[in-house]
């Protein structure tokens, strides 16, 4: 009867200690069935084809985690401006957010640079720069001192380019001129130094500002402005190419912490995976969405792209940043 017993009360133990394991999220194996929900935030129109993106990523982590995690996709701004999103993760809130490295910059000043004018000439560029030891630090100091977890920043939107209803060939052609441009200090600072009067207002606004004589015009990538119908209210598109757009997603660091790790690592890799995906996708779109907007009316200009590069060097002199442009020059061997 005793060993019976004791056999009984073995076997008790050893249930309560496999369940105990199971349900530890820190050992990294699948913890529990709980689901847990990500609101993807982003300015852009549910037909960007980075908006794709995100819907293809939300389909590939709820697959792939078995209806464990999930993304929603808000686009168009449905959850607010990027600025309160973003202190909405910092805050523990279970949403993420389509940002770049200028807007970064606001917390990690160095981090701006990735937004500076023709600081790279293309996504390979960029691309290293955003996995080199300098950026993995900011990332580092984003998470530590802010909050603010970087899940992936290989996300591409192509060129920008100013959009205005007069020929644009020179820095000079832009003065006076009012271009929406987003409110971080490096673009606002770099739209002035290529001669422009730079308004920060939403993108989701700047067709109405113009149509309504609020502005003069604005500067944007072609998988912006031809979604958002910009040939409607804006007749030249200007190829200056000044500002190489590359997008990161981030969340907040309490909400990233609260996800067993098995969920936190399947996000992070498949993050970077579809952006990498995607990238080549908009990258493959450039000429296709400038051909349909000179089929709606627009004109493309060709203007003097080494004088804007020679008028951009100013922005780099307000802003502190010549000596840490030449340092990551010499970290690609450029």
């Amino acid at each position: 009867m005793k060993k019976i017993i004791s056999l009984v009360v073995l076997v008790f133990i050893t249930a309560i200690v496999a369940a105990g394991c199971s349900s530890d999220s820190s050992s990294g194996k699948k913890s529990d069935d709980k689901v847990y929900t990500l609101k993807m935030s982003t300015q852009q129109a549910e037909t960007a084809p980075i908006v794709e993106g995100f819907k293809e990523l939300a389909k590939n982590l709820e697959e792939k985690s078995d209806g464990r995690l999930k993304m929603e996709v808000y686009p168009s701004a449905q959850l607010g401006s990027d600025d309160d999103v973003i202190e909405q993760a910092e805050q523990g809130v279970n949403v993420a957010v389509l940002t770049d490295g200028s807007r970064m910059g606001v917390y990690v000043e160095e981090m701006g640079i990735i937004g500076a004018p023709y600081f790279a000439d293309n996504y390979e560029e960029v691309l290293k720069i955003t996995q080199g030891e300098t950026f993995k630090g900011w990332e580092k100091q984003l998470a530590d001192e802010h909050g603010i977890r970087v899940l992936s920043f290989n996300w591409y939107d192509g060129p920008r380019h100013f959009l205005t209803n007069e020929p644009i060939k020179t820095p000079d052609d832009l003065k006076g001129l009012r271009i929406r441009t987003p409110g971080s200090p490096v673009w606002q600072e770099s739209v002035k130094a290529l001669g422009a009067t730079p308004v920060a207002m939403p993108w989701g606004e700047a067709y109405t500002a113009v149509q309504q004589g609020a502005i003069d015009g604005a500067e944007a990538q072609h998988t912006s402005t031809y979604p958002s119908r910009m040939y409607e209210v804006i007749k030249y598109v200007n190829k200056t190419s000044h500002f190489q757009l590359v997008n990161g997603i981030i969340v907040g660091e309490k909400w990233f912490e609260t996800l067993p790790e098995d969920l936190q690592q399947l996000l992070l890799d498949e993050t970077k995976a579809v952006a990498q995906k995607n990238a080549e996708y908009v990258a493959s779109l450039q000429t296709d969405f400038e051909e349909k907007m000179k089929a709606e009316g627009m004109e493309v200009v060709e203007p003097d792209v080494e004088a804007f590069k020679k008028a951009a060097e100013k922005a780099y002199e307000v802003l502190g940043l010549t000596e840490l442009r030449e340092q990551i020059y010499q970290e690609l061997g450029k």
